[in-house]
């Protein structure tokens, strides 16, 4: 049940801590020079303690209230119980090897000439599989920047094919944070989100598949074959096919994390105490992102209950006169808040009731709201070069995250795929 809304108006000021929270991350990460020096967590920590000073009610007890309302929501926390096992399962899954397995299967099935699309295909299928961006660059970076010396490529063409093909599972995959955040702020199933995001992602994801097969036709891969280790691999394939099935995606990643367990107790070289351990460390890795779901929640809740979000709503759509019109104000409200941010899930967190708002008065369906802030959200995420994931792969690659855009040819690809879908997409009446 919603919470009711105070009836007053005080315009922008309600929507100060927003502001406040922008500010404070953008501009102490301008003047630091370092878009990471500023924790996000204390930035909301911060636009939290605004919002209680110009949020009403005027009773402290009753502001915490509806501060501990918000945090504790139902959607908010089946985010966190969702992104715990997340955790635990793409911890355990790495401590096993299945990112090496994965790799080594997708790799040795393609021919030799193929390295760029082998590559590609490889970061989509570990992304689409493991749910996180940053995870599978760091996985497979070191791999593909040691192909790329070997074969003579440029470091920074493959780069960009890691990245973008970790951006594609980021966007897709039934376990990705962006996809829980996206799908429980606008109420709808994660497989109907991901047939809606099949009409985006694939026609990109096949004609920049398409492009690397021609530009990898000069190069052989100097990789000699490996023995495939399957039962490593069949972690990746149960979350993927039974997420597929529609199962609930807490009930996926437990058994996800179980069949990480059974793998490693029946290797030799590992022990289930290593493995419960890597359960756990996977678990508290997923820390920092709670407490910045818990915190959003709280401080949207504020702002809701003075009437923030009806004045967002009112002046945002106030010269929408289509759902056309209603999704280009939401992709570009989660566009917004994702460069402010550079966090995507975050970003999705801080619009995602917004953009329901929005998509309910011009109804647009849920999936279809889902599937814009998710790909928005990830396509300006994917381009940043102060975003952890550009940053994480050019130290890896040991070049320059702005050596890497120029060759990021997806997500550039699926902005236009996306723009299309909205601009060009015939909607019902």
């Amino acid at each position: 049940m919603e919470l009711p809304v105070k009836n007053h108006s005080r315009g922008i000021w309600i929507l100060s801590p927003l502001l406040v929270f922008f500010l404070l991350y953008v501009v102490t990460s301008v003047v630091a020079g370092d878009f990471y020096k500023m924790p996000v967590t204390v930035a909301f920590v911060a636009a939290s303690a605004w919002a209680f000073l110009v949020c009403m009610p005027s009773s402290l007890n009753r502001r915490i209230e509806r501060f501990s309302a918000g945090a504790a929501h139902a959607n908010i926390m089946m985010m966190i119980w969702i992104f715990v096992l997340a955790g635990g399962f793409a911890g355990s899954a790495k401590f096993i090897g299945s990112v090496t397995a994965t790799v080594d299967l997708t790799l040795s099935v393609l021919p030799a000439n193929m390295l760029l699309a082998g590559l590609f295909l490889a970061s989509c299928i570990i992304s689409l599989s493991i749910g996180t961006s940053v995870g599978t660059i760091v996985a497979l970076m070191p791999v593909a920047a040691g192909l790329a010396t070997s074969a003579g490529i440029d470091k920074a063409l493959v780069a960009g094919i890691v990245v973008g093909g970790a951006f594609f599972g980021d966007n897709l995959s039934f376990i990705s944070d962006t996809t829980i955040a996206a799908t429980r702020t606008q109420g709808c199933l994660m497989r109907d989100k991901f047939f809606a995001n099949f009409a985006i992602v694939m026609p990109a994801a096949v004609l920049i598949l398409i492009l690397y097969v021609m530009l990898g036709l000069e190069h052989v891969s100097p990789v000699e074959p490996r023995a495939i280790e399957w039962a490593k691999v069949l972690p990746y394939l149960l979350v993927l096919i039974t997420a597929l099935c529609g199962l609930n995606v807490m009930l996926v990643l437990v058994l996800g994390i179980i069949s990480t367990g059974v793998v490693a107790f029946f290797s030799p070289s590992l022990t289930l105490l290593d493995w419960a351990g890597s359960v756990g460390s996977g678990m508290t890795g997923m820390g920092e992102l709670i407490i910045v779901t818990l915190l959003a929640g709280g401080m949207l809740e504020l702002i809701r209950y003075n009437g923030g979000l009806q004045y967002i709503i009112s002046h945002l759509t106030a010269r929408v006169r289509s759902r056309r019109g209603a999704e280009m104000a939401i992709a570009c409200m989660v566009a917004l808040a994702n460069f402010c941010t550079a966090n995507n899930t975050v970003a999705i967190v801080t619009v995602g009731d917004i953009a329901r708002r929005i998509a309910t008065q011009f109804g647009i369906p849920a999936p279809r709201a889902a599937s814009i802030l998710d790909t928005f959200s990830c396509i300006v995420q994917g381009i940043l070069p102060y975003g952890a994931q550009l940053l994480m792969g050019a130290a890896l690659a040991g070049i320059s995250a702005l050596d890497i855009i120029p060759h990021l040819y997806y997500p550039f690809a699926l902005a236009v795929a996306s723009l299309l879908f909205i601009l060009c997409r015939r909607v019902k009446a």
